[in-house]
């Protein structure tokens, strides 16, 4: 049995097969996902489990150089834009290195969706709680 924080087989199995800037996504439970990304479906009921907690967990296993946000967030869910500022803020000092961020359009954010190799879908029941992680190299 593995030691780490993260469980679930199919988030390991992906997060296993990333390379440098490859990327996944983590997205709330109304998030269009494309019928050509993988789709790891993590939801059980409303807010169960938050973005939070499996975005937490997540970048905890996870060398990350690079997020994607939708600029909305700021305006429409200041609470969980601030604790993703927070939590990559500490993954960048973990990391040793500066996690960057980039906020585009919901849409386009949408649209890259597409490009990633997989995202996970939480209960997450609040608006533009998601996330585009980029793979990062550790050496």
């Amino acid at each position: 049995m593995r030691k780490g924080q993260l469980f679930n087989s199919d988030v390991c199995h992906v997060l296993s097969k990333l390379g440098h800037t490859d990327c996944i996504a983590i997205g709330d439970a109304g998030l269009p996902i494309p019928d050509s990304t993988q789709r790891i479906d993590l939801a059980l009921t409303k807010d169960i489990p938050s973005f939070l907690q499996v975005f937490n967990v997540v970048s905890t296993d996870m060398q990350i150089e690079k997020v994607v946000l939708a600029e909305e967030i700021k305006q429409k869910n200041p609470t969980i834009h601030q604790k993703i500022l927070q939590r990559i803020q500490e993954v960048g000092q973990l990391q040793k290195n500066t996690v960057m961020i980039e906020y585009v359009p919901h849409e386009e954010f949408k649209q890259q969706t597409a490009a990633c190799k997989a995202v996970i879908r939480t209960g997450e029941c609040s608006p533009y709680a998601n996330i585009i992680l980029q793979s990062g190299v550790f050496f």
